[in-house]
């Protein structure tokens, strides 16, 4: 039976060995029997740029490129956390870069893409701070310095994004749901499929009339969220 494996949020760090485990565990043993295997944003904590060559940052390419290389199509679409993702990542690991959003065909079933962050739109400071680290300017200024102080400069990003997380609503924190109704009226889609809130659930809505459905994947703070979809149905499970 076909079979096409949906994950998000990882948040890989070298430094942290048991999500490193779980991570291995997934690409050894879950992934190769996939037909395809999507990320959807956030496959790492934090990236600085195709030419970190740590040893911890290169362990993780190793495993996307051997699972690329056992004829699995890998695609990867960049979430808030490693935006700076480029052609030479895709060259590094094998995989396919997806735009955010990008929709695909599931099984018959036109489906919306997205890694979620763009929804979340009562979060003025991150929409803020999202279209001024996308952009051209800030991306080539940051690029152009030495890698020892982007991995510097990237720490101090994630404390201030610890702290605004800590001292945010929980309310704003959510994706807003006329932005997604609107996102899928504008792509033609009755099923969407994110990660980025941390909140697994399938939910169901109503689209241009119509019953739809918004999947969102769990994180990888804990233990692995995988959604596992075939010419049935998806199902949304930790493992």
């Amino acid at each position: 039976m076909a079979l096409t494996l949906f994950i998000s949020d990882l948040h890989l760090d070298s430094t942290l060995p048991e999500l490193t485990d779980l991570f291995v565990q997934f690409m050894h043993e879950q992934a190769p029997k996939a037909d395809a295997v999507y990320i959807l944003g956030d496959l790492f904590e934090a990236w600085v740029g195709d030419d970190d060559d740590r040893a911890g940052t290169q362990l993780f390419i190793d495993e996307l490129r051997a699972l690329a290389d056992k004829d699995v199509p890998l695609f990867v679409m960049p979430g808030n956390r490693d935006f700076l993702f480029s052609s030479e990542f895709e060259k590094r690991c094998h995989c396919t870069l997806l735009n955010d959003p990008t929709v695909i065909d599931l099984y018959g079933t036109p489906t919306l893409l997205m890694h979620g962050d763009s929804l979340c739109t009562d979060d003025i400071k991150h929409q803020e701070s999202r279209a001024l680290l996308r952009s051209t300017d800030w991306k080539s200024r940051f690029l152009d310095q030495p890698l020892e102080d982007r991995i510097q400069q990237a720490k101090e990003y994630r404390s201030m994004s610890r702290k605004h997380l800590k001292d945010a609503p929980d309310a704003i924190m959510d994706v807003n749901q006329e932005a997604v109704i609107n996102a899928m009226r504008e792509h033609k889609v009755q099923q969407l499929i994110h990660g980025h809130t941390h909140r697994p659930a399938i939910h169901s809505l109503t689209v241009n009339g119509e019953q739809a459905r918004r999947i969102v994947l769990g994180d990888w703070n804990s233990q692995g969220s995988v959604l596992s979809c075939n010419e049935s149905d998806c199902r949304l499970t930790r493992f």
